[in-house]
């Protein structure tokens, strides 16, 4: 069917109307997503990954993951494939194997809210610190909760300011600490190290929770060695998403918790599962999905997912900076950073923009085709004025929860 671009779909698709042309409607809707695909580059969702087959003998089915991945009854469900993805996911991570649980949830969001409804369980007069550099669902989650939340500076290339952490932690000595470190930070990537907010937790006798954040780049990052939940590492929990580096095509994510820390959730009589997740009822679809691109990459396959995307980076960081667009990125990243271009351009190519900064993220399946069209088109827009850039840091030894 031929593509209509003045279609208005708010009235096309109104279910108050009858009779309804409803392959007008979703074809309009493909066509729009198919048009914006090759200009999509703005945000993190891989599109290198093939999940024909999971969406073709799966799709049309309900798959239900209601309760604890480690029950066994109800409606089709799959979760022994949920298991081994979060097996999968903790082996990756070197987390305990005696002290470990967790689930495929709906995203980071959710996944930050599991981890802290735990900490704030254990420890309810416990302050909340995070940085302002943290994922929006931070501060969300710190109000459904009802905790006291702090915010923390972060510094201009969007890593925690370590210095009034410790400002902020001795101002409240008297109550335990929850802290979030976020892995991948929404604007630049930054990665905060874990390694020093123990050490001040330590140095100010706070102990508490540490959790990160790490929707982006926790499996990036796994996969070098550079993020271990190790007891070395103190780290509690963690959440990641699963339609960024593994481009699910439904929102997804894994979150870990220490099994020590966490609520075990009464049994339900008519569903014979076990109560332990936020949502109760998760999509077996979305675990079908995540186990399905583990299997078919493994560690090896993913770790070069990761290697070519970060060439990438490196190239768009070079080819931006000759043709005079001062852009730079944090080491290890995906991401790459640069003063907002005009609105025709930022529109044309779906960048994320917060004030004078924008970026694009290279995402797997992000093609050096689409990084030099990108830029010609910058260079035939205005120039761009200068603005401050800051300095990342220096590429970090192997773990970040050590150096």
């Amino acid at each position: 069917m031929t593509h209509t671009p003045t279609l208005d779909l708010v009235d096309a698709a109104d279910l108050s109307r009858t009779p309804i042309n409803i392959d007008v409607v979703l074809e309009h809707l493909v066509c729009e997503a198919d048009a914006a695909a090759a200009t999509s580059i703005g945000f993190p969702g891989a599109v290198d990954l093939d999940h024909t087959e999971v969406m073709t003998r799966l799709g049309n089915r309900l798959w239900n993951n209601i309760g604890d991945p480690t029950d066994t009854g109800g409606v089709a469900h799959t979760r022994a494939l949920e298991r081994a993805v979060i097996t999968w996911v903790a082996d990756l991570l070197a987390m305990p194997t005696d002290d470990r649980w967790g689930y495929v949830s709906s995203g980071g969001t959710e996944g930050n809210l599991s981890a802290l409804h735990a900490a704030h369980r254990a420890d309810p007069t416990a302050r909340i610190y995070y940085s302002t550099a943290a994922h929006y669902s931070v501060p969300k989650v710190v109000g459904l909760l009802g905790a006291r939340g702090v915010r923390v500076d972060a510094r201009p290339d969007g890593e925690m300011d370590y210095t009034h952490l410790a400002v902020q932690l001795r101002r409240r000595r008297r109550w335990p600490a929850i802290v979030v470190a976020t892995a991948g930070t929404t604007m630049t990537e930054a990665v905060d190290d874990t390694g020093k907010i123990r050490d001040i937790l330590h140095e100010h006798g706070a102990g508490g929770h540490l959790h990160i954040d790490a929707a982006l780049s926790g499996i990036p990052l796994a996969l070098d060695g550079r993020l271990r939940l190790d007891d070395a590492s103190g780290i509690r929990s963690i959440a990641v998403s699963g339609h960024k580096f593994f481009g699910t095509p439904t929102p997804s994510g894994v979150v870990l918790i220490r099994d020590h820390l966490r609520t075990h959730g009464s049994r339900v009589a008519y569903t014979a599962t076990a109560d332990t997740t936020i949502t109760g009822s998760r999509c077996g679809l979305a675990a079908a999905l995540l186990w399905h691109a583990i299997a078919t990459h493994g560690r090896e396959g993913h770790r070069w997912r990761a290697t070519a995307a970060r060439r990438l980076a490196a190239y768009t960081t070079d080819r931006l900076n000759a043709a005079g667009w001062p852009a730079w990125r944090h080491p290890h990243a995906f991401t790459v950073v640069l003063p907002t271009p005009p609105e025709q351009v930022r529109k044309k190519w779906l960048l994320a923009t917060d004030g004078d900064m924008s970026h694009l993220i290279c995402m797997p399946g992000i093609t050096r085709g689409q990084i030099d069209a990108f830029v010609a088109d910058l260079a035939a827009a205005t120039p761009p004025r200068p603005v401050p850039r800051p300095r990342p840091a220096p590429a970090a030894p192997t773990s970040i929860s050590a150096h």
